[in-house]
């Protein structure tokens, strides 16, 4: 299939196409060229009721972006985009497309080979970005209605940006310095740069009507019940708080770290030698923060990097494409593998595990020990929702806040999402999708509230 592309402007190149990158956490995938991502269009079907755009959890057109593409249209490309998911630019950086849209995508099914569905979003947001021109968004005639947005990360970020796309008032809190949740802090720096996140939270924040509160955190400078008696409708997007235990005796020593706490070091560092890493690093854990952790500490210069999971490869949370790149980075997988051990010799040495099986479905350990080397641990072994210092709590669910099917929790008043509520995917994208849910509602909320206030005034002073 080809198209037949009107004459317009020529689309600028950012990004060198070819030669190697000097820097060992250059861009991953690489961008594509202007010339590929045209070509890349032609590979559309541009399908009815499109597969990739039911397997998007933020429910971007697809079609519809890459055809305004293929019209040289990045402007209209960007605004598909961006009318879907606020964070469309980040989540082309580091959405796993190739277990969502391109995983759905017709020539996978027929060729193996989907159309570069996160490469192409890619391509037209940083297109767009690099010449704007007027905002593709602007805020309603206020409201009257205020709303508190506690986290800002992705799912707070995109209610905060919604609610004032509507005309009300956001006051946006977070326990950070910066904005941005795990995008500022938690994402491995070959994905995205600190500078990109914190551009796209400008974009957004210049909608108006947000106003923002750093260094506030839930439970030590304000309470929620505090937020409910204040305004008109509040927003949960915590995250998760605390981290996992392995399980068995941790020394208190510093070659052992989190590795959520390591990559945010990572992130901030405008020196990357102060960031230190062991000789031989040891990653416990198979998501894809292990992954982040493993594969940057080899880009740091450690000698030999290993990710120790209890099960299977096929059990891993990180998709096959991030094992196969920790592979391609020299990382060595080691599977079945349950920690028994931290030794500790004036410092950390080894620690040693138990080979594990599963038997009838279950997780069994055999009577296979081994050792592996190290001088640096980091644990990736998933964190846990934290809640606050108060009496006010939600209703919690398999140990995350619970919500209906509007985020709304079991406070009258209060909505939550991303990844501190039950039933999300720990993804940027998806907590995209619960902050559009969220912010739905409470649009509705908040304007109902204001339209019965006067009525109920009214009948109270008749008495």
């Amino acid at each position: 299939m080809t198209h037949r592309n009107p004459p317009s402007p020529k689309v600028t190149e950012q990004y060198p196409t070819s030669g190697g990158c000097k820097s060992a956490f250059c861009d991953f995938p690489a961008p594509l060229s202007a010339v590929a991502a045209m070509a890349e269009t032609d590979r559309c079907y541009y399908c009815y009721d499109a597969p990739c755009m039911k397997a998007c959890p933020a429910e971007i057109n697809v079609p519809q972006f890459i055809h305004r593409i293929a019209e040289h249209n990045i402007r209209g490309a960007a605004e598909t985009i961006l009318s879907a998911n606020e964070l469309g630019g980040m989540c082309a950086r580091v959405c796993p497309t190739e277990v969502l849209c391109e995983q759905a995508c017709v020539r996978q099914a027929q060729e193996a080979k989907p159309v570069e569905i996160g490469r192409l979003q890619r391509f037209a947001t940083d297109q767009y970005f690099a010449n704007p021109g007027k905002p593709l968004f602007k805020r309603a005639p206020n409201s009257g209605c205020k709303a508190a947005v506690v986290g800002a990360g992705p799912a707070g970020l995109t209610v905060a940006h919604r609610l004032a796309r509507q005309g009300h008032d956001v006051v946006l809190f977070d326990a950070n310095s910066k904005l941005g949740g795990l995008n500022e802090y938690g994402l491995a720096r070959y994905k995205t740069s600190s500078e990109f996140a914190q551009q796209e939270i400008n974009r957004l924040l210049s909608i108006g009507g947000i106003e923002v509160r750093t260094n506030s955190k839930l439970g030590q400078d304000f309470q929620l019940g505090d937020l409910t008696a204040q305004y008109d409708a509040v927003f949960l997007g915590l995250g998760l708080g605390s981290v996992n235990s392995l399980g068995i005796e941790e020394p208190a020593l510093p070659e052992i770290r989190e590795a959520v706490e390591f990559i945010s070091q990572l992130r901030q560092a405008d020196d990357l030698s102060t960031v230190h890493v062991g000789n031989k690093v040891l990653v416990i854990g198979g998501g894809m923060t292990a992954v982040d952790a493993a594969v940057q500490a080899k880009k740091l210069g450690a000698t030999e990097v290993t990710m120790a999971y209890r099960r299977g490869e096929a059990d891993f949370k990180a998709s096959a494409h991030e094992i196969n790149w920790a592979r391609e980075n020299g990382v060595t997988i080691q599977c079945w593998a349950k920690p028994e051990a931290i030794h500790n010799e004036d410092g950390l040495t080894a620690v040693s595990f138990v080979k594990t099986a599963t038997q009838h479905g279950r997780l069994v350990e055999t009577d296979e020990h081994f050792t592996i080397a190290t001088d640096m641990l980091l644990k990736a072994i998933g964190q846990r929702y934290q809640p606050w210092s108060e009496t006010l709590q939600p209703t919690l669910k398999n140990g995350r806040i619970a919500i209906d099917d509007e985020c709304r929790t079991s406070i009258a008043g209060v909505w939550a999402g991303g990844d501190c509520v039950n039933g999300g995917q720990d993804l940027t994208v998806d907590a995209v999708r619960l902050g559009k849910l969220a912010a739905q509602s409470m649009d509705r909320a908040m304007r109902l509230n204001a339209q019965m206030s006067p009525i109920l005034e009214k009948e109270v002073s008749n008495g």
